[in-house]
This record gives C-alpha cells, sequence and structure tokens, in this order.
C-alpha cells in the first residue's frame, strides 16, 4: 500500500537577502496523495514562497520537504517530472496563439505529435476554447488567458499539480469552468495544492486547508471545520 502522504514539509524556512523578516516562517504540514489542499491568506502571507519552494523554483534557508518521498533538495530533478505548475502571472506568449502556446510547453514536458496535439484539442475542447485557438493570446480575455494558463500545466498529467492564484482577476463564468476542470483533473487522479485569499472558493474546492499568514500557519483543517471554529470564536 502506497504511503498516503505525498507531501511532507518540516519546519520549512525562506529568508529573502536583505529582508528583516523571513517570508516563511517555521512551517510544518503535510499534504495527502489525491487530496485538494489549500494554502490561504492575505497577499504577502508567504503563500507564494512556499509554492515556489515546493516547486523548486528556489531554494529553502532551512528544512526539509519530502515529495512523494524524495527529498526536494538532493533529488530536485526526479520531483520536477511529478509535477505541474500554474503561476499567478500569465505564464503565456502574447504573439503566439493557444495552440502554438501548449504545444510550446508540451514539448518542454516531453510531449510529441499526434499525442501532444490530441491532448491540446481534448483540453481546448473542455475549456471551451476549441474555436477561439489559432488566435493570438493577445486578443484574449482575462479569463481565457487563465484556461490556457492551466491547460498549459495540466497537459502532461502531472502527479502533483501546483495552483497560485488561479482564478484570480477573471469573471464569474472562467472561474466556475476552471473549477469543475480541476475537480476532474483531481478526480483522475492528481494532487492538487492551491492558494487562494477566498475562502468561500476554498470552502467548495478543498478537501482541506491551513490558513497562513507573516509566514507562519495559523490553522489547519477542512473547510468546515474552520469555519465552525470562526463562528465559535464570534459568540
Amino acid at each position: 500500500m502506497s504511503n498516503p502522504v505525498i507531501i511532507e514539509i518540516e519546519n520549512l524556512t525562506k529568508t529573502f537577502k536583505h529582508a528583516t523578516e523571513p517570508a516563511v516562517n517555521g512551517i510544518s504540514f503535510s499534504i495527502n496523495r489525491n487530496e485538494i489542499f489549500g494554502l490561504l491568506g492575505p497577499n504577502g502571507a508567504g503563500k507564494t514562497t512556499t509554492i515556489s519552494i515546493l516547486c523548486g523554483l528556489f531554494p529553502a534557508t532551512g528544512g526539509k520537504v519530502l515529495i512523494d518521498g524524495k527529498d526536494l533538495h538532493t533529488e530536485l530533478s526526479s520531483v520536477k517530472n511529478l509535477i505541474g505548475i500554474v503561476p499567478q502571472d500569465i505564464a503565456l506568449y502574447p504573439t503566439l496563439t493557444a495552440h502554438e502556446n501548449l504545444a510550446f510547453y508540451g514539448s518542454m514536458y516531453g510531449l510529441h505529435g499526434k499525442d501532444l496535439k490530441d491532448k491540446i484539442n481534448t483540453w481546448l475542447k473542455k475549456l471551451g476554447l476549441i474555436d477561439a485557438s489559432n488566435r493570438r493570446v493577445s486578443t484574449y480575455s482575462g479569463g481565457m488567458k487563465r484556461r490556457v494558463n492551466l491547460i498549459a500545466g495540466v497537459l502532461h498529467n502531472p502527479t502533483i499539480l501546483f495552483l497560485d492564484e488561479p482564478t484570480v482577476g477573471v469573471d464569474v463564468h472562467s472561474r466556475n469552468v476552471i473549477i469543475e476542470h480541476l475537480k476532474e483533473v483531481n478526480a483522475a487522479g492528481t494532487t492538487i495544492i492551491y492558494t487562494s485569499h477566498h475562502m468561500e472558493e476554498a470552502q467548495n474546492f478543498c478537501t482541506r486547508v491551513s490558513i497562513i499568514d507573516h509566514g507562519k500557519i495559523l490553522t489547519e483543517g477542512t473547510p468546515a471545520e474552520l469555519i465552525s471554529r470562526n463562528a465559535g470564536s464570534t459568540n
């Protein structure tokens, strides 16, 4: 039987050069396989820094991270083969079409030929973009760009998907489309780690949530448990 824990974080810290306070301050938690785990907090709380460390984008100052049993510090190349990333900033080339963008990102993940073309078309159809797939991304609305950004992170069927505020600044329709298809990705076996500052969105999406602020984990539980605790604190 496989280990139910897929990510283990122990005393993780990150202090940037010239900073007076750590961006991540000794946090510890674990994420279960096939979970939708939410990391919630206000802007500047440490969400993006934590996600960036877990993705291997830059090193931690201290602490230990195991991803699927692999040490992030010593086995980074193996870890990167397991993950997909959907960054908060739109990571698309505006002068290329959606199809061209996705062909580029798919090739970076080792996808080629008919397999890549089929995956691109399948996802463009799922997210309602097939008719606009040969338009330059610069002509897209914010919600359409977010959907293409999402596809770029899931084309290769990652074991773990990191999402940094994937619905920020989008219309309600695009947000609903993104969330519903992320649920499908999770149902197919992908563990999702998701950052947001919207508790309502997390309530309808996440199986478990940690609240982070000033680089520290304040509380953790299911959305229902956190809402119950907060309600009790106001009585």
